[in-house]
């Protein structure tokens, strides 16, 4: 039997966190310390074209720490965790091989067990004619369809988020039903840090970033955005949508996309706290 290798592991940071706890800006602050590089891990970030509505990081705001897995995607096209894992791995890598050191940081947490899990997802390519269908669903009946197709997937989802819930059946249409998840764990030393605040402080920041977000032009934003990809794109471009419509008002706007992007922080959170890896700072 030959000898266990002594190798050391290379170093992995992960910053977590909810929407809107500053976890982009913490993430500058370390790699400026630790000579570091942020990899996104973040499902709307990779899109081209919508920065406002995703708290897309400026250049300025990166003080010049390069940035990975940003505007890597059309608008145009579905970019899937298969990809992102695939392509998240190769950019940590690459890092390691400078020498310097890899900040995954982001709220997605998929993305985030993508690569620190290695989960092998089934290589399912999109329906566009299935999604056209499903899209027109509310959220409620998505779940209660997973119900019927997959209940042991069902019981494992965020039965609030419609595009996983999309995609589930979507799997389940092509294969008969969602199959277990297998996993291989990185090969690096990971430190996870996990970023909240008090409730009233986020309240405060979430109401606060909803208006900075009209202030800068969101609405121009939504208007570029197709319609197709509207629903997959979350709660800021459905809003937008309607205000864009004049379906609702602003004041409407801003006090029911507040809601319910309180929601899903409570959801985000959900999610961070059954992981217990996390170190978790105020």
């Amino acid at each position: 039997m030959g000898k266990k290798s002594t190798r050391p592991q290379k170093p992995l940071l992960v910053i977590v966190g909810a929407t809107g706890t500053g976890k982009s800006a913490f993430a500058v602050q370390l790699a400026k310390k630790l000579n570091g590089e942020v990899v996104s891990a973040d499902s709307r970030q990779v899109y081209r074209g919508i920065d406002i509505g995703t708290g897309k990081i400026t250049r300025r705001e990166m003080r010049g720490v390069p940035h990975h897995l940003l505007n890597v995607a059309p608008l145009t096209r579905t970019y899937t965790v298969t990809r992102y894992q695939r392509e998240a791995l190769r950019v940590i890598r690459n890092i390691w091989r400078r020498g310097k050191l890899p900040i995954l940081c982001g709220g997605t947490g998929l993305y985030i067990r993508a690569v620190v899990d290695g989960i092998v997802f089934p290589e399912v390519p999109p329906n566009r004619n299935l999604r056209t269908r499903l899209e027109e669903k509310t959220t409620a009946e998505l779940y209660k369809l997973l119900q019927k197709k997959d209940s042991r997937r069902a019981k494992e989802i965020d039965r609030h988020n419609p595009r996983r819930l999309i995609r589930a059946l979507e799997i389940a249409d092509a294969l008969g039903k969602v199959p277990a998840l297998r996993a291989k764990s990185i090969d690096a030393y990971v430190l996870t840090l996990g970023l909240r605040l008090p409730k009233l402080e986020l309240e405060r920041r979430t109401r606060a970033r909803v208006l900075s977000w009209l202030r800068r032009g969101l609405l121009r934003e939504v208007r570029n955005v197709p319609d197709a990809r509207i629903a997959e794109l979350g709660l800021v471009y459905s809003w937008g949508k309607r205000l864009t419509a004049n379906e609702i008002t602003r004041t409407a706007f801003v006090e029911g996309l507040t809601r319910d992007l309180l929601k899903y922080v409570k959801r985000q959170e959900t999610w961070f706290r059954k992981d217990k890896r996390v170190f978790w700072l105020k």
